[in-house]
Formats: C-alpha cells, sequence, structure tokens
C-alpha cells in the first residue's frame, strides 16, 4: 500500500493555544496539559508572532488519569457543539459506538471549525508506573464513542507543567525530551503513518529529533540550560516511577547515543526537525548534533551516573 504524505502546515503555537483554550470549558483548563511541537513552540516562541511550526495535531494530555473520562467528554461535547468537525478516514468513516470493540475506537481527533490545517487530539497519563504498554479507554458521548489513548512516559510530561495566558499549560520541554529519551532506548523499525516531506521516517528518529531540537532550542536561549535538567528530570522519575527509577535514569540516553552515530537515523531525524519544529530558522545539521552531544554531556551524562537513593 503506498504511504501517503502527512500535510504539516505551518501553524503559529500561540494562535492554536488561544483557540484551544477559547473553546474548552474554563472548569476543564486544570486538566489539560498541551504536549508535543505545540508546546515546545510556544515555549520558546510565544514572544514571536511570526514564529511557525509545521505540525498537524495539537496533542491534549487529560491529567489526573482519574478525571480523564469526565473532563474528555465535556471538553470532546463541548467542541462539537461549537462546530469542531470528527476527522474521517477509510477506517474511521465516522465515530464508534457501544458495540465496537475497545481496540477499534477511533481517538477523538477533530479539526476546529475553520480550519483543517490542525488537529486537536486527547491523550491521558498512564494508570499505574508499571504500566509502559498503549491503552485505550472508552469515552462514551452524545456524539459516540471513542477511545483515549495513554502509552508510555507520558506521566512524565504533566509534572510540573508551565502555565500560559490562556488558562491551560504545557508541558516542560525538558519533561518531554526525558520521556521521548525513555520512550526510544533503541531506533525501531516501525515508521510514521505518513511520509515527511516526502520521506519516510522512523517513529524513534522523529522523537529523538524532537529531543535535539528542544536542546538546541534550549541552548540557543540559554548555553547553560541543560546543566539544571538532571535535578527536575531526577525529581520527577523519582516520583512517577518510584520503583525503577534507577534503573530508567541510568540507561536514558541509549537510543540518543545511537542517533548521532548514524548517519541515516540522523539524516532522518534532521530532516524531521527542519520540516516540523525547526521549520522557520532551520541549522545546520552539524548545529543539531553539537546540540545532541551538549545535551549528552550536561545532562544526559549526569543523570545516568546518578546513585539509586
Amino acid at each position: 500500500m503506498k504511504q501517503m504524505e502527512d500535510i504539516m502546515k505551518p501553524v503559529s503555537p500561540r494562535a492554536v493555544l488561544d483557540e484551544i483554550a477559547g473553546s474548552i470549558p474554563e472548569k476543564c483548563k486544570k486538566n489539560i496539559i498541551i504536549i508535543g511541537s505545540l508546546a515546545v513552540g510556544y515555549h520558546f516562541f510565544a514572544g514571536e508572532r511570526s514564529m511557525v511550526v509545521r505540525t498537524k495535531d495539537a496533542d491534549c494530555l487529560l491529567s489526573p488519569r482519574l478525571k480523564a473520562v469526565s473532563a474528555g467528554k465535556i471538553v470532546t461535547e463541548q467542541l462539537f457543539d461549537a462546530g469542531w468537525k470528527f476527522i474521517t478516514d477509510e477506517n474511521w468513516p465516522k465515530p464508534g459506538g457501544k458495540t465496537t470493540p475497545l481496540d477499534k475506537l477511533p481517538a477523538v481527533r477533530l479539526n476546529p471549525p475553520c480550519s483543517s490545517d490542525w488537529f486537536i487530539e486527547l491523550l491521558t497519563v498512564p494508570d499505574s508506573a508499571e504500566s509502559r504498554s498503549k491503552i485505550w479507554i472508552r469515552l462514551e458521548t452524545s456524539h459516540g464513542h471513542f477511545g483515549i489513548c495513554s502509552f508510555g512516559f507520558l506521566s512524565l510530561t504533566n509534572f510540573k507543567p508551565l502555565p500560559t495566558e490562556f488558562g491551560i499549560c504545557i508541558a516542560r520541554p525538558e519533561m518531554m525530551a526525558l520521556a521521548n529519551m525513555l520512550e526510544h532506548k533503541k531506533i525501531g523499525e516501525e515508521t510514521m503513518s505518513g511520509l515527511i516531506q516526502g520521506r519516510s521516517i522512523k517513529r524513534s528518529n522523529k522523537d529523538l529529533g524532537r529531543v535535539l531540537a528542544i536542546a538546541y532550542l534550549s541552548s540557543a536561549r540559554n548555553e547553560d540550560a541543560m546543566l539544571d535538567w538532571p535535578k527536575i528530570w531526577i525529581e520527577a522519575l523519582k516520583m512517577r516511577f518510584p520503583d525503577d527509577w534507577p534503573g530508567l535514569a541510568h540507561s536514558a540516553g541509549a537510543g540518543l547515543r545511537i542517533l548521532l552515530d548514524s548517519s541515516a537515523d540522523m539524516d532522518e531525524a534532521y530532516h524531521s526537525c527542519i520540516y516540523g519544529l525547526l521549520a522557520s530558522k532551520p541549522p545546520a545539521r552539524a548545529q543539531l548534533i553539537i546540540a545532541g552531544k551538549r545535551l549528552l554531556t550536561d545532562a544526559v551524562i549526569p543523570l545516568e551516573n546518578t546513585k539509586g537513593k
């Protein structure tokens, strides 16, 4: 089957967050954390109105897990009522129903009323520290049944999130970087569902590429920024994974090292960055590699050398 192109159009992180915040109930804002490229873009580009990122999704993390279903139902109902539209495709021509198996339910993916350039998707955090695989929970609404996904290390992205002017929070870039590194301790063979600017990209390379982009943007703003990351990383790991945090800490940089040592994988990561998060001001490939090596020196190695207590 021919792989389709993922159409990632330039969007303003500030404008997208504004539209999301203006469309969801006030009482639900405290349960939503924006993660992914939009969160990174807003953190670094909020003051530069001309800066954009290329992305097609706005990932909204419903947190805590206890509130995810109730908040997700309210948010989904509100968005539908405000004219947001369910994204259909050959697998999901319409929302699911009561008889739809859990693993066959469509995700909550909705386009805003006046644009198809991006969509919102609802996710949630795992229900326990031991839950690392992809798990779906059923969301019943008056517009149909949907699935809300949780997986891996998403619980790190809701650790001490950062407030925004719109009343919703964004994940800390350094926590998204750690979550992606722990999710990809090796370069897997799975590729993204669509092409990125004409190329098939491994999911590991795309996600680890975002880690490099975060490191690059952080060091560009403050060359010593990453020196502070091990402290909050250890704090988060101890809280979210109290039983096995030392093992997670000691292996955090495994995938990143593989990426930096592999020219082919690094090419894919660089490609995903310059046509995605770093589209407005693409760095040279060498600059991204330098940022990655600095990340290892300033933050990852100190984390890996932490003694479990």
